[in-house]
């Protein structure tokens, strides 16, 4: 007899508003009042907390168009800080690879867990031990969804992520409670299991479940977004309701087999499976809006010196090699006679040696550079990505191994100096050219866990 096979469940972990829950980590006096995380540049908001979404501040709202509203209501303002939100990611990763090693990274503060293997028998009570765990070993706030999809999961997360903000409006910032309740907007005496922060799908009613999916916008669902969301409206499909109850077929003929899995998803039919592997990439950007905009040949050779050098590490990381290269440079689209230069270069061979893609690089930028321009930003991009073991020998010579392999035994000895006595211990000189370019940080908080010049201190007053 054949036994049957259990149903796969997921656990999505989002962290909630996590650059700005990552700034008060060390700044527990914010707790309660309005706080915004702005771009390298200060130019735009990339974070914001509950408070400063109550004040109507969109995400991507320019600085400079909401600097009265900041200064009414006393807006705590930081620049991004991102060497310590990514470490800060670290730490709840490693948290939850302790409680079940399947797990998928999905972005620096969302992780897909499987845990259909795990002996849970309550998930709402589960989900909540998990968010406590967070809360008290980290300090950082999470959402929790359980479901036996991914979709769903993370549908899940963002109802509970969209509970705790309407209760802390209703109870005056409070998030520290941890009472059962349910989604406000859904009847009570629809079956739902939930803690604050957390949603549990697999327990909820037929009923809630179906007033869920009416009640989701069709952009909010995962890979529809902006690009397919006028398509499907004009077919009448407004949320994931309407999706769930699409005939495949018409799915598949409107997104592809993407939109037709999306429908099985929200039927409860599993079709993502957990990726634990890195996936290698297919192209590799680095880019920066500049500091301040410059007509300097020897500023713009510094930014794509160092734009390269993390570019070709990314690419060493995955093992990788480009066949093609290139980089962009634009005047302030904002300011009149806007100009863009997009150059690129197919390479004889495939390489990931930083000094020589800089020297092509550079090469480019001064067949385009003019003093007449102010340039505001610059890109440097490697595509057509092959695997380093997958380098072979041509008819014509143009590939040359013994080149080859005294460029990748240089860097993999760079890249070691690097790793063992820190980032940047070695660099090309041409980074060192000129830092006018670099993003502002002007109102940056303290990199409490990577700077040993930055770590808060602390004092002992004698009573």
């Amino acid at each position: 007899m054949k036994m049957p096979t259990k149903k796969t469940v997921f656990a999505l972990v989002d962290c909630n508003n996590f650059f700005v829950s990552c700034e008060r980590l060390f700044r527990p006096d914010l707790e309660g009042k309005p706080v915004v995380v702005l771009s390298s540049n200060d130019g735009c908001v990339v974070a914001r907390s509950n408070e400063a979404k109550a004040l109507g501040i969109p995400m991507g709202a320019p600085a400079f168009q909401y600097k009265y509203l900041f200064n009414q209501h006393n807006v705590v303002t930081f620049s991004a800080n991102f060497e310590l939100y990514g470490d800060i990611s670290k730490r709840i990763t490693a948290l939850l690879a302790t409680v079940t090693p399947k797990i998928e990274v999905y972005s620096v503060d969302e992780s897909f867990l499987e845990i259909s293997t795990l002996s849970i028998k309550d998930y709402a009570a589960w989900g909540r031990a998990v968010r406590e765990s967070i809360l008290k070993n980290i300090g950082v706030p999470v959402s929790i969804g359980i479901a036996p999809t991914k979709t769903l999961a993370k549908l899940g997360a963002d109802i509970a992520k969209t509970d705790i903000m309407r209760r802390h409006s209703r109870e005056g910032g409070n998030l520290g409670q941890k009472e059962k309740s349910s989604f406000t907007g859904f009847p009570i005496e629809s079956g739902m299991t939930m803690y604050e922060g957390v949603v549990d799908w697999i327990n909820a009613s037929e009923e809630w479940r179906e007033q869920a999916l009416a009640s989701t916008p069709i952009k909010d669902v995962w890979g529809v977004g902006w690009r397919l969301e006028p398509k499907l409206r004009a077919e009448g499909i407004s949320t994931a309701l309407h999706l769930a109850r699409m005939r495949p077929q018409r799915a598949q003929q409107l997104m592809g087999i993407r939109g037709r899995q999306m429908v099985a998803e929200l039927n409860e039919t599993s079709c993502f499976p957990l990726e634990r592997e890195h996936k290698p990439a297919q192209s590799i950007m680095r880019g920066r809006t500049f500091g301040q905009d410059t007509n300097q040949l020897h500023v713009l050779e510094s930014a794509v010196a160092s734009m390269t050098a993390r570019a070709a590490f990314a690419l060493r990381r995955d093992r990788l090699l480009a066949k093609r290269i290139g980089l962009m440079t634009e005047t302030n689209r904002h300011k009149p006679g806007y100009r863009r230069w997009a150059p690129e270069l197919k390479l004889a061979q495939p390489t990931n040696d930083t000094g020589l893609i800089i020297a092509l690089l550079v090469d480019k930028l001064k067949e385009i550079f003019s003093s007449n321009h102010q340039y505001h930003r610059l890109c440097v991009y490697l595509y057509d990505l092959i695997p380093e073991n997958a380098l072979q020998t041509d008819i014509l010579g143009e590939i040359i191994p013994k080149q080859h392999d005294k460029s990748t035994a240089r860097m993999r000895a760079i890249d070691e100096i690097n790793q063992k006595h820190g980032r940047g211990k070695i660099y090309y000189a041409a980074e060192d050219l000129g830092r006018a370019w670099e993003p502002k940080h002007q109102i940056r908080s303290p990199r409490y866990v990577s700077n040993w010049d930055e770590l808060p201190e602390a004092h002992i007053r004698q009573v």
